[in-house]
């Protein structure tokens, strides 16, 4: 059920789980990758999806997200990163993803998400959704607390890769965190 039936090759059916691993990303951290690794030796193909949602204001583009994905993934050699907009289930559909996968930190993200996952799958009961718990060294950390600490300058190398590191201090200018306190 889980895995997609591939063209037939030399007489042999091949079967391929490909899954969603969907988010905002801004940026990413430690722990999107811990979900990242741990759902690539899952899945066949692991597509992270980039969300772009007009209604909240990222620190990077779509486009800097996905190029900071890209970089921190070119280890893992099922894992592509793509951008969508919309309802993550159409966007499943059209990769043609049986499984979304999504990280949970605490009690309180599995109620918000196990709502999500009941209303995507009656919207689409070929699609299940796999909650992988964070690991404990990452149950805490959050994308909107590496900019906050990046914002007053301290220290983000326990949360992040370098290039995002590099990415926010290039983004935090000295002018915007001066902005960012008036």
């Amino acid at each position: 059920m889980y895995r997609r039936k591939l063209p037939q090759r030399s007489g042999m059916e091949i079967f391929m789980i490909k899954a969603v691993y969907p988010g905002s990303f801004d940026p990413v951290t430690f722990g999107h990758l811990d979900i990242i690794r741990r759902s690539a030796s899952i899945a066949d193909q692991l597509i992270v999806g980039v969300l772009n949602n007009g209604q909240k204001k990222p620190l990077f583009s779509v486009e800097e997200r996905v190029s900071m994905l890209r970089q921190v993934t070119a280890e893992f050699p099922n894992v592509k990163v793509a951008s969508f907009s919309g309802l993550l289930i159409d966007f499943a559909r059209e990769l043609e993803a049986t499984i979304i996968v999504r990280g949970l930190r605490a009690i309180t993200d599995f109620e918000y998400e196990l709502q999500m996952s009941q209303t995507n799958h009656i919207m689409e009961p070929g699609i299940d959704t796999v909650f992988l718990t964070t690991s404990l060294e990452y149950a805490y950390l959050s994308s909107s607390t590496v900019k906050e600490v990046a914002l007053f300058g301290g220290d983000i190398s326990h949360f992040v890769p370098q290039v995002v590191i590099d990415m926010m201090q290039n983004k935090l200018s000295n002018d915007q965190r001066r902005n960012c306190h008036e």
